[in-house]
């Protein structure tokens, strides 16, 4: 006779040992929060969304990566070396040029004037990103791909016709480092660092005569508004944008959310990487600015050319031995591989 008490009890054990398996497949699904500073409406941001995508379909749903924009979680780029170091986020778009603080030396790594031809930057990609996964492990960061951001076209706009080294000699010029205040200066030409919002106003108002500014995307900041003349100099050193995921956060992962963490990041990154040099781009690009009324003038000669990158490493240099040993092994790594290409 079958007891209906004892019945009970085996259902209520199969119920249990259903509900602590169903618990333990929920346990091992995990969730990243990934910090970025970029706003959402750069192109960069479209690929860590597709890279969140992609982690997510190819761990089968069990990781998730929770994408911030725009500094969404109230974080300093300043700080995030330390900050990913003490587990405050799990994983962040790193970009070496911010953390001179911490890490001086990952400033080093690439400068503009590096490359004179767009296709040097690709036979040295892969030099400059195992410098940068040297210097972020030593916070205890581990890369795992990234966006290899688009070589631009870098040219001198400005409100008179300007297309050599001795037509700028009596002007102002704008440019975003300190690294190109001091090429600048080498060169006897006067340069400040003005940040992008600040630019179109301090060209209108004649706080700075030239930009030196990346061609390309000109428009986007209205310079044909307050220049009228451009002349191309170089290709633009693009250091490129990491996914960079904290030790902490890494160790959490079981063996089937890293293998998809890693493919979906390496994924975007070659995808980048076979994009970022078109010259299609670039010539489209400059016939769009003709067409906004700029006049474009002849390109910097290449004795000009030269003389500006003589100028550009020697400031790279005098940067990266003021970083100390790490910064200078970082310029003579990099600038001995562009040699030899």
């Amino acid at each position: 006779m079958n007891n209906p008490k004892s019945k009970k009890v085996t259902l209520g054990a199969a119920t249990l040992l259903s509900l602590t398996t169903m618990g333990s497949v929920q346990a091992e699904n995990i969730s990243l929060k990934f910090h970025s500073g970029l706003s959402q409406s750069r192109p960069e941001a479209e690929q860590i969304n597709r890279f969140a995508s992609l982690v997510n379909e190819k761990s089968d749903g069990e990781l998730d990566i929770e994408v911030y924009h725009a500094g969404a979680l109230g974080l300093k780029e300043a700080d995030m070396l330390r900050v990913l170091q003490q587990g405050m986020v799990d994983m962040a778009l790193l970009y070496g040029e911010y953390y001179t603080r911490d890490a001086p030396a990952l400033a080093s790594v690439y400068a503009q004037g590096a490359i004179t031809e767009s296709s040097q930057h690709d036979e040295i990609l892969d030099v400059i990103r195992e410098l940068y996964e040297d210097g972020f492990s030593e916070w205890d960061i581990q890369i795992v791909g990234g966006v290899v951001a688009p070589i631009f076209d870098v040219g001198l706009h400005c409100k008179e016709p300007v297309h050599s080294l001795a037509d700028l000699q009596d002007k102002k010029v704008r440019v975003w480092s300190r690294h190109l205040v001091d090429t600048f200066e080498l060169l006897g030409i006067s340069a400040q660092v003005i940040p992008q919002n600040d630019m179109y106003m301090a060209l209108q108002t004649g706080v700075v005569d030239c930009a030196y500014y990346l061609s390309t995307v000109a428009p986007t900041v209205s310079l044909q508004e307050v220049t009228e003349y451009e002349s191309y100099l170089h290709p633009w050193a693009a250091s490129p944008w990491l996914f960079g995921i904290s030790e902490q956060a890494l160790s959490r992962l079981n063996d089937n959310q890293r293998q998809a963490l890693e493919e979906a990041g390496e994924e975007i990154w070659n995808e980048t990487r076979a994009t970022a040099v078109d010259p299609e781009r670039e010539a489209q690009a400059r016939q769009e600015r003709k067409e906004l009324g700029i006049t474009m003038l002849p390109d910097f000669s290449d004795d000009d050319v030269a003389t500006f990158v003589d100028a550009a490493w020697q400031a790279w240099q005098a940067m990266a031995e003021n970083a100390g040993e790490d910064g200078t092994r970082y310029y003579e790594t990099v600038t001995q591989a562009i040699s030899e290409e």
